[in-house]
């Protein structure tokens, strides 16, 4: 019986003993393992349901599964191995074929994992807001379908009556409640208990509290008390803030100075208030006996953090949250332009490093202290930019019959059309193909300039009568044609989108997304596909059989006994070539080549099985199934093809002494990477022997390698 994807996928991530933590996104499984090296990087890649593979920094590891992540994650969670601790290994694949995804990680890692504090605040903030994503979503829909009726004109707004008040309530109650659910979730990152996270800042949204603000409104909490009534009402004191416009209240709490906010819908206290705890929780559990942690480090907690939130972190995230919108209000305001064309180009860039949640975090600051946002509609143009690349890329995949990425273009412009979600497409497609960005970029800047304008000519009026230059919104929403209704002016948003996803859907279907050798590997394999489909159905006819297998046998297959030296140089052992994975012949038997000459070249004859874009690994199949790798130099990927010009493509038939690739061993030697050119037989252990040849110097085209069938 075949293992499930979900069994594959623990396989190739290293085994259930290889996994510290899973979670999961709207898009992805995210790892955190006990050794990333242990992940099969190139079987991931090419293992259907998965879109991509994506190393983060230090052992965290993401699988991008796109819109079924969450039964994906079910079903590797209900596995039998899950539970156990000794899951076999997995070997990494060392020949290491990389897409472009992959390099897009690996330059991630590498920018992330310089700033160790930074890389783990941006963690802090993604993992506050990402198990909340499935809710933030469907209340956005409610918002949207309610604007939609109001629009037509179905029903005069949303509160005429007791039914569409209670409509309200459900979207409503995410947002009202939202610095709770992130309190839960950044205590939970922090490995503190998160119901305590919960409870504290839930302390902020009850009656009681809210009664220190307004007295009168919530009188039931004093109940027939009259006298702590009026004590309430004699501690509170109330002024007018001009630069926030609305009014700031202090009370006395133990004889000191309280400022009384209303925390509903901010995300700034509850992630302050949470890192706080955090050292306050760890460092009562160190002190306190773990006989008596389970009472004392909980009430301890709420009594130091609870005050410390009350008096001093909350009316700070709520001081700093204010002026961070009025900032950004200002420059909405005098820079609109600058503003409406700079976050669709930036965004692009932020999303696939993981940048994007601060900016996420402001919108709904925007929302929560303005009552309104300006960063959605041009974030908007962002998207549909995103969308409409897909969309080109879906068109060509169509015309050229490329069934693979046909299925992964389709179902990534549904889960961005529908669901506002960028991912499927970035890890999907446009990682993997480097002129994507190059044609969506343009798209992204036409809508930003589009919006700009038209927000400026046409600007927004808000429900207080305030003019606001550019497209608003009073809602959270994922930007998806189901949410077009929620924006304001709604007819500029939605030209300003369409002009995104329209320009750069014109450019990937005019101009391409895949270079030359990209195209004629796709052509190549369609062809390939087409010819082995042809085959199998004039095969089933029975009668013509025959016919069919001798038309079709244009190659005879002949027994390969030696393997040439790709390149000139002097051939060593791999033992001493330098790379432990190779040496442990975990790749097969080989020979590793200190080159003297710039040329590869082909070794065997056969077909090219693998072709490293970046130039550095080449993996032929000979017509009698020999299985030969060929690496230039020890972590050349790093230098993602400077140096390198490569000669052929995938599925291309090579005879033995052909060019393979030009590299300059100078910039290699520059870079800091060894040049030794590793060459192994993948499949050492099927051949009767695979005898190396070392201490020589050799000429490519030279044997190097003996084999016995």
């Amino acid at each position: 019986m075949a293992q499930s994807t979900a069994s594959q996928i623990i396989d190739a991530i290293g085994g259930p003993q290889n996994v510290k933590t899973l979670t999961h996104c709207a898009t992805r499984l995210r790892f955190e393992l006990v050794d990333a090296d242990k992940v099969d990087q190139q079987r991931l890649e090419h293992m259907q349901g998965v879109l991509g593979a994506v190393p983060q920094s230090g052992d965290r590891y993401q699988v991008v599964i796109g819109g079924a992540v969450a039964s994906m994650y079910e079903q590797i969670m209900h596995l039998p191995e899950m539970s156990d601790a000794g899951a076999a290994q997995a070997q990494d694949s060392g020949d290491g074929q990389l897409s472009n995804a992959e390099l897009k990680a690996q330059e991630r890692a590498k920018a992330r994992g310089k700033v160790k504090w930074l890389d783990s605040f941006f963690e802090y903030l993604a993992d506050s807001f990402r198990p909340i994503l499935g809710v933030l979503l469907g209340a956005s829909l409610i918002i949207a379908l309610v604007n939609l009726l109001i629009s037509l004109k179905l029903i005069p707004n949303d509160t005429a009556n007791a039914s569409l008040v209670f409509v309200q309530a459900l979207w409503k109650g995410v947002f009202y409640f939202l610095p709770i659910m992130v309190a839960f979730n950044a205590a939970k990152k922090l490995k503190v208990d998160p119901w305590l996270g919960g409870a504290i800042m839930g302390m902020l949204m009850t009656p009681q509290f809210m009664s220190l603000a307004n007295p009168q409104m919530w009188s039931s909490v004093f109940g027939t008390n009259t006298a702590g009534l009026d004590a309430v009402n004699g501690a509170l004191s109330c002024s007018e803030n001009a630069a926030l416009g609305s009014q700031v209240c202090q009370t006395s709490v133990f004889g000191l100075p309280m400022m009384l906010s209303d925390y509903s819908g901010n995300v700034f206290v509850p992630l302050m208030m949470a890192a706080v705890l955090a050292l306050v929780y760890h460092g009562l559990k160190r002190i306190i006996p773990d006989s008596v942690q389970l009472v004392f480090v909980p009430f301890l907690s709420m009594i130091i953090v609870g005050a410390l939130t009350a008096f001093l972190i909350g009316p700070l995230g709520v001081w700093m949250g204010n002026y961070l919108g009025i900032g950004l209000a200002w420059l909405n305001g005098h820079a609109p332009f600058i503003f409406a064309i700079l976050i669709p180009m930036l965004y692009p860039f932020l999303v696939p490093l993981g940048l994007h949640w601060p900016l996420n975090a402001l919108m709904l600051l925007n929302i929560q202290t303005m009552g309104y946002d300006f960063i959605q509609g041009p974030m908007g143009t962002w998207n549909f930019a995103c969308f409409g690349a897909t969309a080109g890329v879906l068109v060509l995949a169509m015309r050229d019959r490329d069934k693979e990425m046909r299925q992964t273009a389709f179902g990534a412009l549904a889960a961005g059309l529908l669901g506002g979600v960028s991912e499927p497409s970035l890890y999907g497609i446009h990682l993997r193909y480097k002129l994507v960005y190059q044609r969506m970029l343009i798209g992204c800047g036409a809508g930003g300039v589009v919006i700009a304008i038209l927000g400026w000519l046409f600007p927004s009026t808000l429900a207080t009568g305030e003019v606001v230059h550019g497209v608003t919104t009073t809602a959270f929403a994922f930007t998806s044609l189901l949410t077009i209704p929620v924006f304001s002016q709604t007819w500029v948003y939605t030209v300003s989108i369409a002009v995104a996803f329209f320009v750069a859907m014109f450019l990937i279907i005019t101009f391409d997304y895949r270079t030359p050798e990209q195209n004629a590997e796709i052509k190549a394999a369609v062809a390939q596909r087409e010819a082995e489909e042809s085959n199998g159905a004039a095969a089933q006819s029975g009668s013509q059989a025959p016919a069919v297998a001798a038309a079709t046998a244009t190659v005879t297959a002949v027994a390969t006994e030696t393997v040439q030296a790709p390149v000139s140089g002097h051939v060593v052992s791999l033992d001493d070539a330098g790379d432990a994975v190779f040496a442990s012949r975990a790749l097969g038997e080989g020979v590793g080549i200190q080159p003297t000459d710039s040329v590869i070249t082909a070794p065997v004859s056969g077909t090219l099985q693998t072709v490293a874009e970046t130039g550095h690994a080449f993996g032929i199949k000979t017509d009698d199934g020999v299985e030969v790798l060929v690496h230039v130099g020890i972590d050349t990927v790093k230098m993602n093809g400077k140096g390198f010009e490569v000669a052929v493509s995938k599925g291309q038939r090579v005879v033995a002494g052909d060019k393979l690739a030009t590299v300059d061993f100078d910039a290699v030697k520059e870079a800091g990477f060894s040049t030794t050119t590793l060459m192994t037989v993948l499949n050492t252990a099927m051949l009767a022997s695979v005898t190396p040849r070392v201490g020589i110097d050799a000429h490519a085209g030279d044997a190097v390698l003996d084999i016995v069938h």
